[in-house]
């Protein structure tokens, strides 16, 4: 039975268009009766607030920045008179998270430190028993200090690919020793950490997916559409190759092939993408959309002949586990937890990350493909996804986590 004390949910931007899996993962604890309060280290910008849920969820979202500098000094001063000890020990904390030779890191260790103190208040006021922090970064600091200054137990949820680019910058050890679990996206992730934490601390590391709602687990398969069409869906940045496949797509025009490619997202890359597809004359054939609401991305989805999403660097995308929930089978890359999901020649194809001329290959497969056997690699697809990540299946083991920090004789 969910416990009467609530709770809270951290992370350093929340809600947005990119964070459905964080969202999912709240609406299902809060359906089981749980109560979650959500914070965040700041707002996302209106071009990532696509559509009401996203609306919905930033309302019910408590922003440490738009607190003010002087209430969160104010609230470190507090901490500082009230609990000295635990305050001091944050300081250390703070210290040692530095590495040494990058003092223009100071500030923001300061700030986190600062963050830290004011939420700890909050978390008091709100009777909060637990702080469950998403993304190993910035705000994972912010949710360590605040267990310190607390005695509130954290644990946090990792993605990748951001912290393992840098586990020593982000003092990956130290989070991890002192949260009270770890759940991580894929057993790929998992291993990664293994890299980077001591061999005691392995037993803390547990696989809870992300999760999909019954919306894309319990619609009907629709048939592969008759069209030529591909989308790719994820932020435009270096990692996700959305480069190398307008040169991909490059490919097929020359090799006299007839597609449509819709980009779904938006990112620092955007302007060189754009540029790109009227430098290769690929404007009748591939646009950007920007940032789409959920319907929106599901729609693209089903009016897709299958997504391409050739990632250099991931965790295990979302978009994928969308694709395949509704029966378009997916070409990616051999890369992190991908392949634990993508299986070749089952629910879709696997190219090496960074070739541009398999990856052309794999959508010219694609394109050729007799539509029953698209049909039948969207129905693998959509039955592996079922198995492996149901938002209510993986949201009881998150559950049995905090249940079982709950009950831990050292948590007192």
């Amino acid at each position: 039975m969910p416990d009467e004390l609530p709770i809270a949910y951290l992370t350093s931007v929340y809600a947005r268009a990119g964070d459905t899996f964080i969202r999912r993962e709240v609406e299902q604890l809060r359906r089981l009766g749980y109560v979650v309060h959500t914070f965040s280290i700041r707002r996302a910008g209106p071009e990532e607030v696509v559509s009401d849920g996203v609306r919905r969820e930033q309302l019910r979202t408590e922003y440490l920045l738009e607190a003010g500098t002087r209430k969160l000094a104010l609230a470190a001063l507090k901490m500082a008179i009230t609990r000295p000890g635990r305050f001091c020990e944050a300081v250390q904390v703070v210290c040692r998270s530095v590495p040494p030779g990058i003092a223009k890191r100071w500030p923001r260790q300061i700030a986190y430190l600062l963050e830290a103190s004011y939420l700890a208040g909050r978390l008091e006021l709100n009777r909060a028993r637990h702080l469950h922090n998403h993304i190993g970064e910035n705000s994972a600091v912010v949710a360590m200090l605040t267990s310190i200054l607390t005695g509130i137990p954290y644990s946090m949820a990792i993605h990748g690919p951001g912290e393992f680019d840098r586990p020593t910058l982000l003092a990956l050890d130290e989070k991890i020793r002192r949260a009270k679990f770890v759940a991580t996206i894929s057993e790929f992730t998992r291993s990664q950490l293994y890299r980077w934490c001591p061999l005691e601390d392995w037993r803390k590391i547990h696989v809870v997916h992300c999760g999909l709602d019954e919306t894309f687990l319990s619609a009907p398969l629709l048939p592969s559409p008759g069209g030529k069409r591909f989308v790719n869906v994820g932020r435009l940045s270096e990692q996700k190759g959305q480069l190398l496949l307008v040169e991909a797509a490059a490919l097929l025009q020359e090799r006299g092939h007839d597609f449509e490619l819709v980009i779904v997202g938006d990112g620092p890359l955007r302007a060189a993408i754009e540029q790109r597809i009227e430098q290769l004359s690929l404007g009748r054939r591939v646009r950007v959309t920007g940032f789409l609401s959920n319907q929106g991305v599901r729609d693209e989805l089903l009016a897709a002949r299958a997504l391409v999403l050739p990632s250099f660097a991931e965790g295990l995308p979302v978009a994928i586990m969308e694709a395949l929930a509704l029966g378009r089978p997916v070409i990616s890359t051999y890369i992190a937890g991908i392949p634990e999901l993508v299986q070749p020649g089952i629910n879709g194809w696997l190219v090496p990350p960074g070739a541009v001329a398999p990856l052309a290959d794999a959508m010219a497969e694609a394109l050729t493909a007799d539509p029953s056997r698209l049909e039948a690699m969207g129905r693998a697809g959509a039955a592996r996804v079922a198995e492996r990540h149901d938002v209510r299946s993986e949201a009881r083991k998150l559950i049995d986590l905090f249940e079982c920090v709950k009950t831990d004789p050292f948590n007192q």
